[in-house]
């Protein structure tokens, strides 16, 4: 059999909470009844199967799924088709199955955890009666090559067909599609090799069906829909030839194989079919020609260009066009008084209107950054007209909505939020004066009192600049400042502000901000009329929450550490051989290619950054934040591009190995395999939560180590890279250039490129320099769900939240010196786009959070790491699970 003559049947895979950021709001709000409408609007566009998924950390997974299959069997016209239950817990399937209609779907089996457990799960689900995928992953990961997906689907047919006698054609086998055109060699035929599977699948294994995630194929071209949507037609038509007949895929977005531009059909071939060696660069080089006709587009909206000069200035404003800037400011200029006019009239008119469209949610923060830097250049084409009015007339200035400091704490470098607060604030007539990163208190406050400010804007991204802010708040206090004090960074929250901070501040008001969006709203209602009444209610509900917070904390259950560690994680350690790694010590990579980082970068918190909720790339079909999100996607990709091609930055990594075992809650590392003489130890705290009725440990990374008493030779690993070398330069260029946009965007992408040389190091890691996992063939959208074995955590994070540990890491991997990564006061890593951590090898390695801690841990701890008990709550404030000043007072 070479052809199919099989319809190829559309799987719906909006129902995923994993795969749609709508659906998961709705099932996480409770809101079934719009999560139906999502089902029903994908059965109207053609879906022949609905992929239902509640595997989501926050959400009670069985009762969701159970909840929404039962209602979704209440409507007709969606339960005419049928469901594939889709979770990675087996509880959850089989909740599903107990309540379903009809014949059912199971996404999916594999004998990843062996033959054993594979035959348990089919033998359940042939007693349900249900249809089942078959993923091409067994004991040594998923399969990428013909050799490997034909031997691994062979083998779970027989299994199945000929020893439980499963019904064949209830069998879908998905044999992995992965991503070509990587720039990768080992990636090439990977098209190929689905396609050549599928065919042999459909001549040796009677009756089987075969499915798959045909977006996985064109990841690299992620941006560029055009292409996209060409590669997966072309790949469909041959896999559909051969015997594909269902996926997962976008029907209504291919364009039919024989309409597709010729010239870019040929090269989708040449790419997919693997048919010559420079194919994915020849696809590159026409790619961006395909990416919508924007030239045309941008001539046609020229119109604008025939309007009043105020409403071009609005326009230019709104659109965050800048190419005309100049032109319209001069003009503006000629037909007004004093150049301040043009600034307090069109143009202050104009960003009143980004304000209000911001505030309605019709534009988005990327939108409003462009907003600012047209502002900026109109702007500063103004200054030399007004400072030449200055010396003429006298001093004069614009009125402003008030005056507000911002600056990164002491001991912090990251400043990618506050420079988006900064702009927001500035597009709505406020005055700002950033102050950068790394300020000390004595700095925020001279400067403040200097330039007499009507605000204090902080912000920090790692834990010990909350201990930072407190202490900003204090020293406000005692020099009897009382302006508003606003609060913002990723490690601040609500709580913290009202239990912590505001009471370090009796005369002002601290105020925690959320986001850039709440910015405008919170700095005018303290600097407003109506000022008085609105602290009043923040005072108040401040009052409520730290009240709640007491109380939770005293009616949460804890267990004393002797307990937790008597319940620790004990991993059966006999039957486990570690693996050396390839070599002892450390080993640097200085300068690694920009480019080489590209494919493993996550989108989806780069969107965050820039507070555009949802996944990447789903997010562009959001009809809200869609069209925003594309254009800020494709201004990513555009930027990216120059950052490798002209070397914008550097980016340096430094990995080792060493020796390790356990030594209760600690990790030991030796100087050499003798292992008699300890060259440095980790320092690891553990759960101590009570739990009644789940199986999970009371667990500390100590856990994942060997213990020295086995006498098991264990090792461990440490990393950290950078890929900021040259980004403040960057920075500095596109600040004196006033465009914040391109700064704002410059630091994310680094951020990103940071997070993804992580990600390839620890890829290299786990195949190369310790080789635990030599033939894992992840594709990087799988790598960035972590699907691989071990686990990277880092210091000052969940599992370990304790920031000094990076000293002893960097100690050890001399990080200053082989990447040129240095440590603050407080721990933060400077560049800031950087990223360190440890590696651990086991198997049963994985991410949690230690969550708070009793004060018998925290005096243990300190007594192992040598500190004072002051020390260790300074360190450990942010999981204390007891407020230090109110035990001394008791005491």
């Amino acid at each position: 059999m070479t052809k199919s003559t099989a319809i190829f049947v559309n799987i719906g895979e909006r129902t995923n909470v994993t795969g749609s950021a709508k659906f998961r709001k709705l099932i996480t709000a409770g809101d079934y009844s719009a999560a139906l409408d999502i089902a029903r609007e994908q059965v109207a566009n053609g879906a022949q199967i609905l992929d239902v998924n509640m595997d989501e950390g926050l959400l009670d997974s069985e009762a969701a799924m159970v909840t929404f299959l039962n209602l979704l069997a209440a409507e007709p016209d969606i339960a005419r088709v049928p469901v594939m239950i889709d979770s990675s817990k087996w509880s959850v399937i089989e909740a599903g199955l107990k309540c379903v209609q009809g014949k059912p779907i199971v996404n999916s089996i594999s004998m990843k955890e062996g033959e054993e457990q594979f035959r348990e799960h089919a033998k359940k689900l042939r007693r349900y009666g249900a249809a089942v995928v078959v993923m091409a992953f067994d004991e040594k990961g998923q399969a990428d090559t013909f050799q490997r997906k034909t031997e691994i689907c062979a083998r779970a047919y027989k299994i199945l067909v000929h020893e439980i006698g499963y019904p064949p054609e209830d069998i879908i086998f998905d044999p992995n599609v992965f991503a070509v055109a990587t720039g990768i060699e080992e990636h090439n035929n990977y098209g190929v090799d689905f396609i050549e599977a599928t065919r042999w699948i459909r001549q040796n294994l009677p009756h089987a069906h075969i499915s798959g995630g045909v977006s996985n194929l064109s990841f690299s071209f992620r941006g560029n829909e055009t292409v996209r949507a060409a590669m997966h037609s072309v790949f469909l038509y041959h896999a559909i030839a051969v015997g594909m007949d269902m996926g997962i895929v976008n029907a209504g977005a291919l364009p039919v194989y024989s309409d597709i531009d010729p010239e870019l059909r040929e090269l989708c071939e040449d790419v997919v079919l693997n048919r010559r060696a420079d194919g994915t660069e020849r696809l590159l080089e026409i790619a961006e020609r395909f990416k919508g006709g924007a030239s045309t587009k941008k001539e046609a909206d020229l119109a604008w260009r025939e309007w009043p000069v105020e409403k071009r200035l609005e326009h230019a404003l709104v659109s965050g066009l800048t190419d005309f800037i100049e032109i319209d400011t001069e003009e503006a200029r000629a037909k007004s008084t004093r150049p301040l006019d043009v600034i307090e009239g069109p143009l202050m008119a104009g960003m009143n209107v980004v304000g209000d469209l911001f505030g309605a949610g019709k534009m988005f923060l990327p939108q409003v950054v462009k907003s600012a830097r047209v502002m900026k250049q109109a702007v500063a084409y103004l200054m030399p007209f007004m400072e030449e009015e200055k010396l003429r007339l006298g001093t004069t200035g614009s009125s402003s909505a008030g005056k507000i400091l911002l600056a990164t704490v002491k001991g912090d470098v990251h400043d990618i939020g506050k420079n988006i607060v900064g702009v927001v604030l500035q597009c709505n007539n406020f005055e700002v004066i950033d102050l950068g990163v790394m300020v000390p208190a004595a700095k925020i406050l001279a400067v403040a009192k200097e330039q007499n400010v009507d605000a204090i804007g902080l912000s920090g991204l790692i834990t010990p600049s909350l201990d930072e802010m407190c202490h900003v708040a204090a020293e406000m206090e005692r020099e009897g400042f009382d302006v508003p004090l606003l609060i913002g960074g990723a490690t601040t929250s609500k709580v913290h502000t009202a239990v912590k901070i505001h009471p370090n501040y009796a005369r002002g008001q601290a105020v925690y901000v959320l986001d850039a969006s709440r910015a405008v709203g919170v700095a005018s209602s303290l600097l407003g009329r109506d000022k008085a009444n609105y602290v009043a209610d923040v005072q108040a509900d401040y009052l409520k929450i730290a009240d709640a917070h007491a109380r939770a904390q005293d009616n949460k259950r804890r267990i004393t550490l002797a307990a937790a560690r008597s319940d620790g994680l004990k991993l059966d350690w006999s039957a486990y051989r570690p693996k050396k790694p390839s070599f002892l010590g450390s080993r640097s990579f200085v300068n690694y290619p920009i480019a080489e980082l590209v494919p493993f970068i996550d989108w989806t918190p780069f969107f965050a950054t820039w507070e555009i909720k949802g996944t990447y790339p789903l997010l562009f079909e959001d009809e809200k934040v869609g069209k925003a999100a594309k254009a800020l996607f494709n201004d990513a990709q555009a930027m990216l591009k120059q950052m490798v091609d002209e070397k914008w930055v550097s980016a340096n990594a430094v990995i080792g190995f060493w020796p390790a075992n356990a030594v209760g809650d600690d990790i030991a590392l030796y100087a050499d395999e003798a292992r008699s003489e300890e060259a440095a130890r980790f320092f690891t705290l553990r759960q101590q939560i009570a739990r009644s009725t789940d199986k999970r440990r009371h667990v500390a990374l100590s856990d994942f180590i060997a213990p020295k008493e086995t006498g098991v030779a264990d090792y461990i690993g440490g990393f950290a890279v950078t890929a900021g070398i040259g980004e403040e330069a960057v920075a500095e260029r596109f600040d004196r250039a006033n465009d914040d946009y391109s700064k704002i965007l410059s630091q994310a992408l680094t951020d990103r490129l940071a997070e993804a040389f992580a990600e390839r190091m620890h890829q290299r890691v786990r195949q190369e320099f310790w080789g635990y996992a030599p033939d894992e063939t992840l594709a990087p959208a799988e790598l960035i769900r972590e699907t691989y074995a071990g686990i990277r955590p880092a210091p000052g994070y969940p599992a370990q939240p304790d920031h000094t540990e990076k000293r002893t890491l960097f100690e050890l991997l001399d990080v200053e010196k082989q990447a040129g990564i240095k440590l603050t006061e407080s721990y933060a890593m400077w560049p800031g786009s950087s990223v360190s951590g440890l590696y651990f090898a086991h198997p049963e390695s994985f991410y949690f959070g230690v969550g708070r801690i009793e004060a018998d841990q925290v005096a243990d701890y300190a007594a192992r790491k040598g500190w004072t008990l002051r020390e260790a709550e300074r360190w450990l404030a942010p999981v204390l699970n007891y407020d230090p000043v109110r035990v001394e007072a008791a005491e």
